[in-house]
């Protein structure tokens, strides 16, 4: 047995990777390694995605073998296998077990089958609506499961204290990047989303400490976005990147890494579609703790945005 797998098998933490910081994160629940799976396999090389797929695919089965006999059943070998735990965020192998087995319990509970059809180009318009459902209640679902509260709560801090948040997306992140500043400006902080990447490089250089600046990219190596976050990196600004790729380029500019999930890509369902609900999760649970920590500041700024705007929403004919 190598000395890697070894290591696995004893429980020790690896030292970081190339990573800007370490998780120091608990493990994934059992509920989290079927989202792990789904949001990291893209990521991973074609033998680590066969562990990967095994393991969602039979938890069970896979609880109950030794690290050589899974690196077998995959075709591939024990560094692999140990490799792919680590990946998936689990200290050693034996830890994926456990959560394997507890996944497997939970799937034994009795639990309606899933619904895993792609959407079809003649599918009637009521199946569309259920396929659709199902995807975007499994992205929330496994965005929640694997959200590391840790990370979470120190944005929400640094989001709360901020002088000035500058957030950058582009194309459907765009749109989230613009619906997080508008809330933030409801409760009294000063929040600009930038979608031009020259703006938002010249708006990033005037960052500082003290500032914060958020960055939305589902593939995390959106280079429009990148930029500007670097920039507020290096100028001391608290970065926070909302991706699902947590091991992308963008995560070494990140001071906090929030990872969201997607449902199966398909032909007519592309990435963009199925991103942009796990990001508005998240956006919301930044807004949600930062509302929280800033309330006696934040409930009167959000009740007087609903006052001034109070006359726009008068039946026609009823105000002046």
């Amino acid at each position: 047995m190598t000395n890697e797998v070894k290591e696995i098998f004893t429980g020790a933490v690896p030292a970081a990777g190339t990573g800007s910081k370490s998780s120091g994160s608990a493990p994934p629940a059992p509920a989290a390694l079927a989202a792990k799976v789904r949001t990291l396999a893209p990521s991973m090389t074609r033998s680590m995605q066969r562990v990967a797929e095994a393991v969602a695919a039979d938890p069970a089965g896979c609880s109950a073998l030794t690290v050589t006999g899974l690196a077998e059943l995959t075709g591939t070998s024990e560094a692999t296998v140990v490799r792919t735990a680590r990946l998936l965020g689990y200290p050693g192998y034996r830890d994926l077990r456990l959560a394997l087995a507890g996944l497997a319990a939970q799937q034994q509970s009795g639990r309606a089958p899933a619904v895993t059809a792609d959407i079809a180009v003649d599918d009637p318009i009521a199946d569309v609506v259920t396929k659709l459902a199902y995807d975007e209640q499994q992205t929330l679902a496994d965005t929640a499961a694997g959200l590391d509260t840790v990370q979470l709560g120190a944005a929400v801090a640094a989001l709360a204290g901020a002088r000035r948040v500058d957030i950058y997306g582009v194309g459907a992140s765009s749109l989230v990047g613009m619906d997080l500043a508008q809330k933030l400006l409801r409760i009294g902080l000063i929040a600009h989303a930038h979608t031009d990447p020259h703006l938002a490089v010249t708006n990033a250089v005037q960052l500082r400490s003290g500032d914060v600046a958020v960055a939305i990219t589902h593939s995390g190596s959106t280079g429009d976005v990148i930029e500007p976050l670097r920039v507020a990196f290096d100028r001391g600004a608290t970065t926070v990147a909302i991706t699902g790729r947590p091991d992308g380029p963008v995560s070494q500019y990140a001071d906090h890494v929030l990872t969201t999930s997607t449902a199966r890509e398909s032909e007519l369902r592309p990435a963009a579609m199925s991103s942009r609900t796990s990001q508005l999760l998240v956006v919301d649970c930044l807004f949600i703790g930062v509302a929280q920590r800033t309330y006696d500041t934040a409930a009167p700024a959000l009740a007087a945005s609903y006052e001034a705007l109070a006359h726009r929403h008068t039946p026609r004919g009823n105000h002046r």
